[in-house]
């Protein structure tokens, strides 16, 4: 038997914009725990914390939010949104949604997706989304099956050199090509429909807007 999945939803402290389709996407989350100011996107989503982590050093607006906390002091080896994911995993969650997760300061936007990457790789599924942007993690075992529509922009960006790359289902579909670490040949394509991408070698960052 199939493994029960347990999706944490991770509150981050950048962008996110609540659509239908983000309210759909934390729909019966198991698990949620925001990290810092990420904790006042809870109200948008009507979602209830379960744990919220951190230095707090960007809560200061939030003095009214009524949820258990975890603090850790300012200085630390970790952002306050590592000790989230940390947590989630200890709690039994098997992947995690950072709503939040685009947006703000790019060193923060970056580094949360190359601890995606990084989570994926090992076999814990990271995804991140703002609601005008979503991320997925493309790893030789994690094919992707875009839930795109036709016109929908879409880009791949090698987080190393990615070996075999495929896209179907796209206005430039590629097969079997090498895509360089840092080459913009996968960035603004567009979809067709339902777009497949996979890859047998390195890992690749997918963004999609809507």
């Amino acid at each position: 038997m199939k493994p029960l999945e347990i999706t944490a939803l991770l509150l981050a402290g950048g962008s996110l914009t609540v659509t239908p389709r983000v309210l759909e996407l934390v729909r019966g989350a198991a698990l949620v725990i925001a990290a810092d100011g990420g904790a006042r996107h809870a109200a948008a989503l009507g979602v209830q914390i379960d744990l919220w982590v951190g230095d707090f050093d960007s809560s200061d607006d939030l003095t009214h939010l009524n949820a258990p906390r975890q603090t850790f002091p300012r200085d630390k080896d970790k952002t306050d949104l590592e000790l989230a994911l940390g947590i989630a995993k200890e709690r039994g969650a098997t992947r995690a949604l950072v709503l939040g997760a685009f947006g703000g300061r790019f060193d923060h936007a970056l580094g949360i997706a190359l601890m995606a990457a990084r989570e994926t790789q090992s076999g814990f599924t990271v995804d991140l989304e703002s609601g005008t942007e979503t991320g997925w993690v493309l790893t030789p075992a994690t094919p992707l099956e875009l839930p795109l529509g036709a016109g929908q922009t879409f880009s791949v960006l090698a987080l190393e050199d990615a070996q075999q790359l495929s896209i179907t289902g796209a206005k430039w579909s590629l097969e079997r090509v090498k895509l360089n670490f840092g080459a913009s040949l996968g960035i603004s394509n567009e979809a067709r429909g339902a777009v497949s991408v996979s890859l047998e070698r390195g890992v690749a960052l997918v963004v999609a807007q809507w």
